[in-house]
């Protein structure tokens, strides 16, 4: 599914062609996604998107009424289009904007969402309970330490759980563990400071390269101008299961954790 990386691409593909446009209409063909598609979302119609920002994997759209919130689930994509194109496949909704151009959302598998919220973001049910962004200031060393207490989870399952830090979904757990060198199954409480500073320099610097370069390309992922990602090439553990270790050539290990795939090499992450 999109992670982070693929969310904020798709924001800033969307971003500057809807900031200081008004919404005409809002076209709801299917109302059936992983939350049913409420009727107050059409209190957008007649406002001016002030800007739209990321939070977590969820895109927000401000307007002075209120705020809609998208999520992209497991298939959803995003496009800017003119309005006159015709509707395809999974064309669930079309946000028609006065200048004649439509944000249109196609989602095959319907996992996705398509809400609306008047009141300050922070109070959403989705929203209130969410851990900092891993490209913030509020992600750190001491956080994530703090976090961790007494935890005897694995460590990739607590990178991932999105009340500790947001967005680090399984492509990146996998790769950021392995830059840090911590075996994937390490319990999470007794990581040291030392390298737990390393993991979150890491995460830091893998999501935002993966940002730089346009998202990881994925077989549901085209990004808001219709070319995909291209961070796959530079993964060095998530789908190479079997495969040789870029770095000492040693085997690399595939188990299943919480239901993922995970992926590392017991040689290089042997913390």
């Amino acid at each position: 599914m999109p992670e982070l990386p693929e969310v904020e691409v798709t924001k800033q593909g969307v971003s500057p062609h809807l900031v200081d446009q008004t919404v005409r209409d809002l076209v709801i063909r299917n109302a059936s996604l992983r939350w049913p598609v409420p009727d107050i979302c059409k209190n957008i119609i007649g406002q001016t998107i002030k800007q739209v920002r990321r939070r977590a994997k969820y895109l927000l759209i401000d307007t002075d009424a209120g705020i809609t919130i998208v999520h992209l689930g497991m298939s959803g994509s995003l496009r800017i289009l003119p309005a006159n194109t015709p509707v395809e496949k999974h064309d669930h909704i079309d946000l028609v904007l006065e200048n004649g151009r439509v944000l249109r959302y196609n989602d095959p598998r319907r996992f996705g969402a398509w809400l609306w919220y008047e009141l300050p973001e922070d109070g959403h049910p989705l929203l209130s309970k969410l851990g900092p962004e891993p490209l913030s200031d509020g992600f750190n060393p001491q956080q994530l330490q703090q976090a961790l207490t007494n935890k005897k989870k694995a460590i990739k399952l607590c990178l991932m759980d999105n009340h500790i830090v947001v967005g680090v979904g399984n492509i990146y757990a996998n790769e950021a563990l392995f830059a840090a060198g911590i075996h994937p199954q390490a319990a999470a409480g007794n990581i040291d400071i030392d390298r737990l500073t390393i993991l979150v320099a890491e995460v830091k610097q893998i999501l935002a390269q993966a940002i730089k370069q346009g998202g990881t390309t994925l077989k549901d992922f085209t990004n808001a101008d219709g070319k995909p990602g291209y961070f796959a090439q530079k993964l060095h553990v998530y789908g190479r299961g079997g495969e040789t270790c870029s770095v000492c050539g040693n085997l690399l290990s595939e188990i299943k954790l919480g239901q993922r795939t995970t992926v590392f090499c017991g040689v290089c992450q042997s913390y």
